[in-house]
C-alpha cells in the first residue's frame, strides 16, 4: 500500500479524486485502489512545555530562565491523537509513504515532523500541489519528488519554530514574574510577532496623544478660462514659512495677496496631459481581503477569516482562503468562465457583472509563476444562493468574486490633467480627472472621481473671478484599525529605517502570515494589551506599559528580517541551523538581563492607554496573589498553523 499524508482534508480530497480508482471512505482515510490518502488536521504536534523537560519547570521561576532543551520533544495536540493514532496504524502496513503538504516551509514542517514522530524509517516521496483542480493533483502525482531534497526547508522551519519557542517561554516568564515583582498579578506575554505588533499600536497611540495641532493656511481662486470656470490653489515659494510639507505657517502672505487677486489676470504658464490605462485589481489573497472587508464592513480580521472558512468548509463555495497569493493558476483561465456563471447565476449583481465581462482577455492575475504554495482566492463554481447564507457571509463572497470577475473587463482608462497658471506672478495649479472607458471600475464603486478640468490651451489667458483664504490644522494620525493594521503588518518595512532589513521584510511578505495575523490581534485583545473602540484598535494602559518595559528591540519588527535572513540561508543555501539557534541563545541572556521590576513598575504606574474591565486571567490588575505560577497554556496564542509563541 502507498500512504499519502495530505496537510489537510481538502488537500486528501482533492488528491483521492485525482487517482485513477474511485476512492472509499474509511475512518480518518480515503482508499483508492492501492493508494491510501490521510491527512493532518493543521499541526497534530506541537512543541512540549517546559515541565515535559524537567518536572521543576513546572513553577515559574526567574532562576530556572533561559530554559534551554538539550533534546527537543514534540507531544499531540490534544484534539489531534485520533487522527494521529489513525496515521499511525497507517504507516505499519504501508510500503512507501507520500509527504504532501502544502509546497512552503510549514507545510514541509508540519507533515515530516509527523512521519518522523511516529518513527517511519521507509522511503519518503514528495507530492508538491498548489492547485486543487483535478487536472493539476494528476499532473503532480505523476512526478513524484525525492523528499530529502527539501530537507533544507524543514531544518529551517524547525529552527523557526524552536527559536520561536525560545523566544516565547523565555521572555513571557521573565517579565511575568517581574510583573509580580512590581505588583502585577496576570502573564505579561512577550513573543516575536505579536509583541511588535503591539508596539505598532503603542507607538502610533503615543504619536496621536503627544500630537501638537500646528495652523496652516491655503488660498484658493476660482478662475475663468476660455472653456468654463475651474479653482486652482496658491503654491507659495520658499521665501514664504512653509513647513516639511510645503503647507504655509502664516496668514498674513495669503491674506495680503487675496487682497490684490479680485479681477487680477493671468495665465497658463504649463499643461501637462497624460493618458494611464489601470489594470483590475487582483484577485484576493486574506490579507488583502480582510482590508477591504474591514473598511466597507467594519468586519474584524478574525471574523473575515471565520467567514471565508465557512464560505471553504461548510458552503463549499471558494477555494482555500488562507492564502498570500494574489495570483491564479494559467490553465483556470480556460475554465473562467464556466466556473463564473455558474458561481455567480443566482446573484442579481454578480450576474450583471458576469454578463458585462469579455472572457477573452487574459489579465495578468493568470500567471504560474506568482502562485505559491496556494493561489488567490477565487470562486469553486458552485451555484451561490446568497439570500441562504448570512449577511456578511454574502458581502465577502461578493468581494471575491468580484475581483476574479473584474479580470475580464478593460483596464480604466483615464486622462489627468494638470495645469499651473501665473497670476500676480505666484504659481496657482488644478488637476483634473476625465475617465475615458470605465473598464473595471464601476465593479467596485459608484462614487464620484476627481472632476475633470475643461479643456484648455498653453499660454491662454485666465481672469480671478473670486478667491479665499482658509484656515487649517494639521490632524493627528489615525488610530490603528483592522483594516489598517494588516496592511501595515503586510507592508511592515515601511515602519523601519534601516534599508535592508526593509527589504528583507518586503520580500518575507512582512510581520505573520496569512493563516496567524487575524489571530494575532485577537490574542492581544483577549489579553487585554489592546481595546477596540468603535472601527479603532487603541493600546490598554497594560500594554503601554508592557512596551515601555520591555528593551525596544522586542517591541519593533527588525528581529523578524534578521531571522529571515537566517533561516532563508538555512532553507535555500542548506547553512547548519546550529549558529541561528546559538545566537538566538546569546541574545537571549542579554534581553532577560533587562527584566527589571523598578522598570517594569514605574512603567505599570505611568503608563497612558485605555482602560478595558479588569480580567486577572487576561491580564488585567488585581491585588490577589497567585501561589502557582500560570500555566504554559495560558501563556501562547493558538493558530491552526504557526508557532505555540508569536
Amino acid at each position: 500500500m502507498r500512504l499519502i499524508i495530505a496537510e489537510k482534508p481538502s488537500l486528501a480530497r482533492a488528491i483521492a479524486a485525482a487517482l485513477p480508482s474511485a476512492a472509499r471512505r474509511e475512518d480518518g482515510a480515503l482508499v483508492a485502489g492501492d493508494t491510501t490518502v490521510t491527512w493532518c488536521l493543521g499541526h497534530l504536534l506541537e512543541q512540549a512545555p517546559p515541565d515535559a523537560y524537567d518536572p521543576a519547570f513546572k513553577q515559574w521561576r526567574l532562576d530556572h530562565l533561559p530554559i534551554l532543551p538539550a533534546q527537543w520533544k514534540l507531544l499531540p495536540r490534544p484534539k489531534a491523537r485520533g487522527q494521529l493514532a489513525v496515521i499511525r496504524k497507517l504507516l505499519k502496513t504501508t510500503r512507501e509513504v507520500v509527504h504532501a503538504g502544502d509546497p512552503d516551509r510549514e507545510g514541509q514542517l508540519l507533515v515530516q515532523e509527523v512521519i518522523e514522530y511516529l518513527g517511519w524509517k521507509g522511503p519518503v516521496a514528495r507530492l508538491l500541489v498548489s492547485d486543487l483542480n483535478r487536472p493539476a493533483v494528476q499532473r503532480a502525482l505523476a512526478r513524484l519528488d525525492d523528499n530529502q531534497r527539501f530537507a533544507p526547508l524543514y531544518r529551517a522551519a524547525q529552527s523557526r519554530a524552536r527559536a520561536d519557542w525560545l523566544y516565547g517561554i523565555n521572555l513571557t516568564r521573565a517579565w511575568t514574574l517581574t510583573g509580580r515583582q512590581a505588583g502585577h498579578d496576570g502573564v505579561l506575554s512577550v513573543g516575536r510577532v505579536q509583541t511588535p505588533v503591539l508596539g505598532l499600536v503603542v507607538r502610533r497611540d503615543n504619536d496621536i496623544r503627544e500630537f501638537q495641532p500646528r495652523p496652516f493656511f491655503v488660498l484658493w481662486v476660482d478662475l475663468a478660462v476660455s472653456h468654463g470656470q475651474l479653482r486652482a490653489w496658491w503654491h507659495p515659494d520658499e521665501t514664504h514659512p512653509l513647513d516639511d510639507q510645503g503647507r504655509l505657517l502664516a496668514r498674513e502672505p495669503a491674506a495680503a495677496l487675496a487682497a490684490r487677486l479680485p479681477g487680477a489676470s493671468g495665465h497658463l504658464a504649463s499643461l501637462d496631459s497624460q493618458d494611464k490605462r489601470q489594470p483590475a485589481p487582483l484577485p484576493y489573497s486574506l490579507s488583502a481581503l480582510q482590508v477591504d472587508a474591514a473598511r466597507r464592513f467594519g468586519l474584524s480580521a478574525k471574523a473575515v477569516l471565520d467567514i471565508c472558512q465557512r464560505l471553504y468548509e461548510r458552503h463549499t463555495l471558494i477555494t482555500y482562503p488562507r492564502s498570500d497569493c494574489r495570483y491564479l493558476p494559467e490553465e483556470h483561465w480556460a475554465a473562467a468562465r464556466k466556473t463564473l456563471e455558474s458561481a455567480c447565476q443566482n446573484d442579481p449583481t454578480l450576474r450583471q457583472w458576469v454578463d458585462g465581462a469579455d472572457f477573452s482577455r487574459r489579465s495578468r492575475a493568470w500567471n504560474d509563476k506568482q502562485v505559491g504554495a496556494h493561489h488567490a482566492l477565487a470562486p469553486t463554481g458552485k451555484p451561490a444562493d446568497l439570500s441562504r447564507l448570512e449577511r456578511h457571509e454574502a458581502e465577502v463572497f461578493r468581494l471575491i468574486a468580484r475581483n476574479v470577475v473584474a479580470q475580464f473587463y478593460p483596464p480604466l482608462a483615464t486622462r489627468e490633467v494638470k495645469a499651473e497658471f501665473l497670476i500676480e506672478d505666484q504659481r496657482f495649479r488644478a488637476s483634473g480627472q476625465e475617465i475615458l472607458e470605465a473598464g473595471w471600475k464601476p465593479l467596485f464603486t459608484t462614487r464620484d472621481q476627481t472632476p475633470p478640468l475643461p479643456p484648455l490651451s498653453q499660454g491662454e489667458a485666465c481672469r480671478v473671478l473670486d478667491c479665499a483664504v482658509e484656515d487649517r490644522e494639521t490632524r493627528p494620525p489615525e488610530p490603528f484599525t483592522d483594516a489598517s493594521l494588516i496592511k501595515a503588518m503586510m507592508n511592515i518595512g515601511r515602519y523601519v529605517e534601516d534599508p535592508a532589513v526593509r527589504r528583507t521584510l518586503r520580500e518575507h511578505d512582512g510581520l505573520g502570515t496569512e493563516a496567524t495575523r487575524a489571530g494575532i490581534i485577537e490574542t492581544l485583545v483577549e489579553r487585554g494589551y489592546l481595546v477596540r473602540q468603535a472601527k479603532a484598535l487603541r493600546a490598554t494602559r497594560l500594554g503601554s506599559a508592557l512596551i515601555a518595559s520591555l528593551p525596544e528591540a522586542v517591541s519593533r519588527p527588525e528581529r523578524t528580517a534578521l531571522w529571515e535572513q537566517r533561516l532563508a540561508a538555512i532553507a535555500e543555501q542548506g547553512d547548519d541551523p546550529s549558529p541561528f539557534l546559538a545566537s538566538l541563545v546569546e541574545d537571549l541572556g542579554k534581553l532577560l538581563a533587562t527584566a527589571d521590576a523598578p522598570r517594569l513598575s514605574h512603567a505599570l504606574q505611568s503608563a497612558q492607554g485605555e482602560a478595558p474591565a479588569s480580567n486577572p486571567r487576561r491580564g488585567g490588575k488585581s491585588t490577589r496573589r497567585r501561589r502557582t505560577p500560570p500555566s504554559r497554556s495560558s501563556n501562547k496564542p493558538r493558530s491552526r498553523r504557526g508557532p505555540a509563541n508569536s
